[in-house]
């Protein structure tokens, strides 16, 4: 497994549209190398990213109490959202983001996984709604996995790892 570039948007810190090229000079020749930056760079959200498009879950987010919640207590249930929930990382004030991930399995052929979340209408002010995870064939763009738990058991397979 190879990952070959990171997209998303309005993921915490990072608002407008991103790509980080893993496959391209110059940190294809470059082995290793480091992310670095300021406290609020996205350096963590690249990470997340990352986690988001091929398992659907946060590593930071992975000890927490799933029972804790965010948010007004006196709002509707369907307003609150656990602080375990990876659809937390939406950045305040936006009504989609997503995060995706190219990569060549271990099967040697390409895919694009991808994670998406936005709110009622795509509206700052509408309530969360359930994320969608999708994989996709990059040669063919045939889809991969039907519901969302099939789609994360190819992504698994395809690359050889699990979250844990």
């Amino acid at each position: 497994m190879r990952l070959l570039a990171v997209r998303g948007e309005n993921l915490t810190s990072l608002a407008a549209p991103f790509e980080l090229r893993l496959d391209a000079p110059p940190l294809a020749t470059a082995g290793l190398f480091a992310i670095t930056g300021p406290t609020g760079a996205g350096k963590s959200t690249l990470l997340d990213a990352i986690c988001l498009a091929l398992f659907d879950a946060l590593p930071r987010l992975s000890d927490v109490e799933n029972q804790s919640e965010i948010g007004d207590p006196a709002a509707p249930a369907e307003r609150r959202l656990r602080y375990a929930d990876p659809r937390g990382v939406l950045r305040h004030g936006a009504g989609a983001g997503h995060a995706e991930v190219e990569f060549q399995g271990r099967d040697g052929r390409f895919y694009v996984a991808r994670w998406d979340v936005w709110r009622a209408r795509k509206r700052a002010g509408g309530a969360l709604q359930p994320q969608t995870v999708t994989l996709t064939a990059r040669e063919t763009g045939a889809r991969i996995g039907d519901k969302r738990t099939d789609t994360l058991a190819e992504v698994s397979d395809r690359l050889g790892l699990r979250f844990d």
